[in-house]
C-alpha cells in the first residue's frame, strides 16, 4: 500500500510540474473585433457598472460573481498532513477548485491566507465578500474552525460552508439513511456511536439532530484521557472554555450516562461513525462483535481507517464505509459540496442552511436507492452526473422554500439550468484527441 501511495505522489508531482497547476481562467464571451472590446470593457462596461451602483444585487446578474466561489484555507489542518502552512495548502485548494468546476459547474478560486488568528481570518474573508457568490472554508484546525464558520455565517450575505464540517456530515447522513434502510432499522431511534468529535463528527451530530435522531441514544467518545462524553463528566466545566463543542455534546447526548472508552460505547450500538485518527487498531474487531445485530461501521480516517473493512466484516459488520476509493462505500465530500453550491448559487442564495444540506442528503440517498441500493453501494460514485443534478435541485428548492434565495424563479427553470451547467462542465473535462 505504501509503495502504491508513493508512486501516486511521485506521479502527481511530475504532472503538476508539467501543467504548472490544474486550473486557468479563459474568456466566456466572443472577441472578434475592436468593437467587442468596447462592449466588454471601456466604454461599454460603464453601463453595467452604473446599474450595479444603483442596485447592488445586479452584480449577480451582470457579472460572474453569481457563480464564483472562494476556496479558502489557512493551511493549519491539510488532509492528513496537519499544519503545513498556506503555501503547501495551495495545491489542495486548487484541486478543490477543479472538482467544483467538473462536478458542479462552479467557478472556484483558491485563496490561502497567511494568518493563524481566527478574527483576522474572519475579517479578511469579510473584506473580499464583494468578489464572490460563496465561500468554501477548507482545512482549518479544530476547534478554531467552528468559531470561524459560525461568525462568518452571521456576518456574510453569501453562502459560507466549511467542507470538513458540513460536507462530511451531508454525505455521512445520506449514507446512514441508506444503510439503515438495508438493515431495516429506524435511524431516528438508533443507538449511534461517534468516535472523535472534531470538525466532521460535530457536524454529523448537528445534522443527526436536525434530521430527528434522538440524541439521547447517541454516545460520543473522544481521545484517551477524555473518553465518553456525558453530563457528569469530571472535566465538563473545563470544556466550556477549551472545547465548547464537547461541552454541548456532553449535555445533549448519552442519556444513560455510559462511561468508559470506545469498547464500552460500542456495546449494543447499531452504528459507529469514526472520524478520529488513522488506524488500524483504533477500533478492534472484538468490539464490533459486541454491537447490536447487523452493525453499521463507518471508519473514515485517512489514509488508514480506524478498523480495516475486511476485519470489520469478519467481525460481523453488515455494512462498512470508509473514506477511501479502493473500498466500497467511499464517504467522499466530493459528493456534497459541488452540488450544494450549484443549487445555492443557481438561486443566488444568501446562505446555506442546515435544512438545505439535509435536503441534499435526502436527494443523494434517494437517487442511490432508485439506481441500485446494496451493502456495497450506499452512495453513488463521483462519476454519476445525475446524482449531482438531483442533489443541486433539492438544495435550490429548499432555498426557495425558506426564502433565502435572491432569485425568484420556478424550480422547473432552475432544474433545466442546473442540468445544462453540470453537463457542460463534464464535457469541458473530456480529453481532447
Amino acid at each position: 500500500m505504501v509503495s502504491t501511495r508513493n508512486t501516486i505522489y511521485e506521479e502527481s508531482v511530475r504532472l503538476h510540474r508539467i501543467y504548472k497547476g490544474k486550473i486557468e481562467v479563459v474568456p466566456k464571451i466572443p472577441l472578434k473585433s475592436m468593437r467587442d472590446f468596447s462592449i466588454w470593457y471601456t466604454p461599454g462596461v460603464a453601463g453595467p457598472a452604473k446599474k450595479i451602483a444603483e442596485s447592488v444585487d445586479e452584480v449577480f446578474e451582470l457579472t460572474s460573481r453569481w457563480n464564483m466561489v472562494a476556496v479558502i484555507s489557512d493551511g493549519t489542518r491539510v488532509l492528513g498532513l496537519g499544519d503545513i502552512g498556506p503555501e503547501a495548502a495551495y495545491p489542495v485548494m486548487e484541486g478543490k477548485a477543479l472538482l467544483f468546476k467538473y462536478l458542479g459547474g462552479v467557478d472556484a478560486v483558491p485563496i490561502v491566507i497567511a494568518t493563524r488568528n481566527a478574527d483576522e481570518l474572519i475579517r479578511t474573508i469579510k473584506l473580499i465578500e464583494p468578489s464572490f457568490g460563496g465561500v468554501n472554508l477548507e482545512d482549518i484546525e479544530s476547534p478554531k474552525c467552528f468559531y470561524i464558520l459560525n461568525k462568518l455565517r452571521e456576518i456574510m450575505d453569501i453562502p459560507v460552508w466549511h467542507d470538513d464540517q458540513q460536507g462530511t456530515a451531508l454525505v455521512v447522513l445520506a449514507a446512514l439513511i441508506n444503510a439503515f434502510k438495508i438493515v431495516g432499522k429506524d435511524l431516528r431511534k438508533a443507538r449511534i456511536v461517534l468516535v472523535g468529535l472534531g470538525a466532521a463528527n460535530y457536524s454529523v451530530l448537528r445534522y443527526l439532530e436536525a434530521y430527528g435522531v434522538d440524541l439521547g441514544n447517541i454516545i460520543v467518545v473522544e481521545k484517551p484521557g477524555i473518553g465518553i462524553l456525558h453530563r457528569s463528566h469530571p472535566m465538563l466545566e473545563s470544556f466550556k472554555n477549551t472545547h465548547p463543542h464537547w461541552y454541548e455534546a456532553s449535555l445533549k447526548t448519552n442519556r444513560d450516562e455510559v462511561t468508559g472508552g470506545i469498547r464500552e460505547a460500542l456495546k449494543g450500538a447499531d452504528a459507529v461513525i469514526a472520524a478520529s485518527r488513522p488506524g488500524p487498531g483504533i477500533i478492534k474487531s472484538e468490539w464490533i462483535k459486541e454491537m447490536n445485530n447487523d452493525p453499521i461501521v463507518f471508519a473514515l480516517a485517512n489514509p488508514v481507517p480506524e478498523i480495516l473493512p475486511e476485519e470489520a466484516l469478519r467481525a460481523g459488520a453488515r455494512i462498512v464505509a470508509t473514506g477511501r476509493s479502493d473500498y466500497p462505500n467511499q464517504v467522499n465530500n466530493s459528493l456534497g459540496f459541488p452540488a450544494v453550491f450549484r443549487g445555492a448559487l443557481q438561486v443566488r442564495a444568501r446562505k446555506i442552511t442546515d435544512e438545505m444540506c439535509i435536503a441534499g442528503a435526502e436527494a443523494l440517498a434517494k437517487y442511490t436507492e432508485e439506481t441500485g441500493l446494496s451493502e456495497n453501494r450506499i452512495l453513488p460514485s463521483m462519476m454519476e452526473e445525475e446524482a449531482y443534478i438531483r442533489e443541486a435541485v433539492a438544495v435550490a428548492r429548499k432555498a426557495l422554500e425558506q426564502g433565502v434565495a435572491r432569485r425568484k424563479e420556478s424550480i422547473k427553470v432552475v432544474e433545466e439550468e442546473i442540468r445544462e451547467i453540470i453537463r457542460r462542465a463534464r464535457r469541458l473535462g473530456k480529453p481532447v484527441h
